[in-house]
């Protein structure tokens, strides 16, 4: 069993890269992989997809590996592998991000990502640090995640699906924030649950358990 966390120059891998490798051995997962290799990506049974920085650059940055948006297209939508999208690398979900301009996600999840709008205008954007989590449909990556549970985010942009069955979890904060989306085999989380402590480590173990 093989996860490959995807490796496009956005963003510090390394707590990720810790987190996926301790509950790897810690659930029976298997081998853990930071690549930017398509091949590699074609040979996963699990991908994961970090993100930090804007929606464009993200988006932008993806691009520049040749081969590598393709292997993951192939391996998620066409062969079932089940699919994390994490922070930005969640966002890249949508139909399309209206940071700086429109730009076109993955759109494996109806949707776009548009700039938070509170309606305390005494709440600051980014929307960062911990917040609780409410859960509203079950699903195998929140088995044993509770609402009120705590994750730790850091965004100023947030996930609007269109249909309301893919959201899966959100917070309060001058209005719903969207936590958790997902889709067959596909899910997303815009907190960071390799900075969530023992809810994030239970949804990367989970994920790591997960047979779509």
């Amino acid at each position: 069993m093989l996860t490959v966390l995807v490796d496009y120059d956005s963003g510090n891998l390394h707590s990720a890269e810790k987190a996926f490798q301790r509950m790897a051995q810690e659930v029976g997962g298997g081998d853990v992989l930071v690549s930017s290799h398509p091949g590699d990506v074609a040979r996963a049974d699990r991908i994961v997809l970090p993100g930090d920085g804007s929606f464009p650059a993200c988006r932008r940055a993806l691009g520049r590996f040749s081969g590598l948006f393709e292997a993951m297209e192939e391996a998620v939508q066409v062969r079932g592998r089940p699919f994390l999208g994490i922070c930005v690398g969640m966002q890249m979900l949508a139909t399309r991000g209206l940071e700086f301009g429109v730009t076109d996600g993955f759109g494996w999840i109806g949707g776009e990502v548009a700039r938070i709008a509170p309606s305390d205008p005494a709440l600051k954007v980014p929307h960062m640090g911990w917040n609780e989590l409410v859960i509203d449909r079950p699903h195998p990556v929140l088995e044993g995640i509770k609402t009120g549970e705590h994750a730790y985010f850091v965004h100023s942009f947030q996930f609007h699906v269109t249909d309301p069955a893919h959201l899966l979890a959100h917070v309060g904060y001058g209005g719903p924030i969207t936590a958790v989306v997902g889709t067959g085999t596909v899910v997303g989380t815009q907190f960071h649950p390799e900075k969530s402590q023992a809810t994030g480590l239970r949804l990367i173990g989970n994920f790591l358990r997960w047979m779509p």
